[in-house]
């Protein structure tokens, strides 16, 4: 088969690879959709997988080529794939958290993943899809899903005024979710304002966007202004750095909630004057860590699948670059380099359209 191996940092290589080897309760996917997430590209320009050679690619969805016995109904089924494999040993396994499972494997990074033609996959790690959905839909699952995880960790209601910085991919896809969820007042703070016009062509024309790189702009006092000084009820870190989690404690009201959802770029520092508005407003700061998935209409997987299969998910809406397969370190240096506006980049191996190609 055709994969993409890296064999260091920085070296990564399409070329022939051997044909993944099934195991016992393990089914051969045949890729059909992948993603290009943040998170890889860090992982294969800076800090590399946990062993090489490894097959990155954690966000994909395909059929099932081959399965035997007890898993052998899976076969020729359209199947999301949830990323994370876990111990099932651990406490937080025997309690059903398996996305805090203290030992887990991963595809993509851990072992090899979806940036290949084929990829050997637990069958419990399966989803079958709905038929409303498209191949480069399901391969969105595992964002939008890490998506509504965080949005079910705080208390939210349609009254519920959210304050959010950082509108990557994954912001987008929270303010997906607050309009599904029926929140009708968003002030989003991110750095580019294509993210600001895709959040209100997918989310809601009413959700306000500050770009933070314009001169002038101070995201704190724009968000009091717009709630009377009141503050919100609600911020979401998404970017990951200390400025945006000192902004979202200096614009929640007293007794409000953050939720941190943003990987780290770096050491997260704040100020003493800050730390004493976290204790004396007696701010909720909430965690949030992947999404939960035990083959049931009640976790987050099957939940998104149920919204995009019902429309309410517009996730092909945020693919702005699909790429053949051995294209893919195009669309990896565009968003290493970030050479133009892009978002959801999305290898299609059932159909090939080229850079820059938004929307078809």
């Amino acid at each position: 088969m055709k994969a993409w191996t890296l064999h260091g940092i920085g070296q990564l290589e399409y070329a022939d690879a051997p044909v993944p080897k099934r195991k016992e309760g393990w089914v051969l996917v045949r890729v059909e959709a992948a993603g290009v997430c943040g998170s890889d590209i860090p992982r294969i320009f800076q800090t590399g997988t946990y062993h090489f050679p490894t097959i990155p690619g954690h966000e994909f969805a395909g059929r099932v080529i081959e399965a035997h016995g007890k898993d052998a109904a899976w076969m020729g089924k359209r199947v999301g794939v949830f990323p994370l494999i876990p111990c099932k040993e651990c406490d937080p396994c025997q309690s059903g958290q398996y996305e805090m499972c203290r030992n887990y494997d991963y595809l993509g990074s851990r072992r090899d993943g979806g940036f290949a033609e084929l990829v050997s996959v637990p069958a419990w790690n399966l989803m079958e899809l709905p038929d409303a959905v498209q191949m480069e839909e399901a391969a969105m699952f595992e964002p939008a899903a890490v998506a509504l995880h965080a949005i079910r960790r705080i208390s939210i209601s349609p009254e519920t005024t959210v304050a959010l910085f950082g509108l990557g991919t994954i912001g987008l896809l929270v303010t997906q979710w607050l309009r599904i969820f029926g929140v009708r007042r968003v002030f989003a703070v991110g750095h580019n304002p294509g993210h600001g016009a895709k959040m209100q062509e997918t989310a809601s024309e009413a959700y306000a966007y500050l770009n933070a790189g314009d001169e002038g702009a101070d995201a704190v006092s724009w968000i009091m202004e717009h709630t009377g000084g009141r503050g919100a009820d609600a911020a979401i870190e998404c970017a990951g750095s200390d400025e945006t989690l000192s902004g979202c404690i200096e614009c929640v009201k007293p007794g409000g909630q953050i939720l941190m959802i943003g990987n780290p770029k770096g050491d997260m520092k704040l100020d003493q004057a800050t730390y004493w508005k976290l204790l004396r407003r007696q701010i909720r700061l909430t965690g949030t860590w992947n999404s939960s998935f035990f083959h049931s209409k009640e976790d987050d997987w099957h939940k998104t699948a149920a919204a995009c299969a019902e429309g309410k998910l517009r996730l092909s809406e945020l693919i702005t670059h699909r790429l053949a397969p051995a294209d893919l370190m195009q669309g990896l240096l565009l968003a290493k380099d970030r050479l133009e506006y892009h978002n959801k980049i999305m290898v299609c191996n059932e159909r090939q359209t080229g850079m820059g190609q938004e929307g078809l």
